[in-house]
């Protein structure tokens, strides 16, 4: 066999390798935070009834709750993000892999997807801080879904409308083009990994915040509902035509809402 074709054999099979070690590892999070967020599922359907779910909206939240609104929050965004990102992680450890060979792509590659999920646990403070502002306003129910239609159809409509705005469209086009991003932003070593990952995330964050409000009005722990964004969120980044798909998506939550608007107008009225 002649040494070039050996050599091109050579970076084609570690490659391979490098690719089996980044899907493994990014499915083996997803399924971890997937598995929690069952477990969570599960023990909030063993929630008692009555006095117990009443109390459980005056009662003022402590630290105690906060933390673990923030943990619950921070899970969820791994297990439903993680899998839309990995396009964008395996392309970056194949040029990683191209452009030094003699370096394993791991290292930058791990980094990257830290940077890229810092940015989406510092969502889930935020989503946390939102959550206690709609319990202590008792617009929650116990089971973490609004109790007032008005909410529920602002939420709609707002999340309906961003996904016709033009930062909706620059955020998903970055998205939707792994190669493109990482050529405009691609930054050397560790910390240039890191770099890319915080931009990435922020990038992502401004594309699909909007479809994570959307658990307020469904429930945050309805795990179906949570699928469904998830799956959704991942159709609109990789099938073609997804920025068509996220318009309609748009027309249909505004539509929603309007519908639930005029419905709970008619019965104040």
């Amino acid at each position: 066999m002649p040494k070039q074709l050996q050599s091109h054999t050579s970076i084609e099979w570690v490659l391979k390798r490098d690719r089996l070690i980044v899907i493994t590892g990014l499915a083996a999070v997803s399924l971890l935070a997937w598995a929690y967020m069952f477990y969570l599922a599960g023990k909030m359907g063993n929630m008692k009834v009555g006095m117990d779910m009443a109390l459980a909206q005056i009662v003022p939240w402590e630290m105690i709750d906060l933390l673990l609104t923030f943990v619950m929050w921070t899970v969820m965004m791994v297990a439903m993000m993680v899998p839309s990102a990995s396009p964008m992680v395996l392309l970056l450890s194949t040029v990683n892999r191209k452009r030094f060979p003699e370096r394993s792509p791991l290292a930058p590659t791990a980094i990257f997807v830290l940077g890229y999920l810092v940015v989406w646990t510092l969502f889930s403070l935020m989503a946390t801080l939102a959550q206690w502002g709609l319990h202590s306003a008792a617009l929650l129910s116990p089971t973490m879904v609004s109790t007032s239609p008005i909410l529920g159809a602002a939420v709609l409509i707002a999340a309906g409308l961003f996904q016709w705005t033009p930062l909706k469209s620059a955020c998903l086009r970055h998205c939707r083009s792994p190669l493109e991003f990482l050529t405009r932003n691609w930054r050397e070593g560790i910390g240039g990994a890191l770099l890319m990952g915080l931009r990435h995330g922020g990038v992502c964050t401004g594309c699909c915040w909007a479809l994570m409000a959307l658990l307020f009005v469904a429930g945050v722990m309805n795990l179906l509902w949570v699928g469904l964004i998830a799956i959704f969120v991942l159709a609109e980044k990789i099938f073609p035509g997804g920025d068509l798909m996220g318009r309609a998506a748009g027309g249909v939550l505004v539509l929603a809402g309007l519908i639930l608007l005029a419905g709970t107008m008619h019965r104040f009225s």
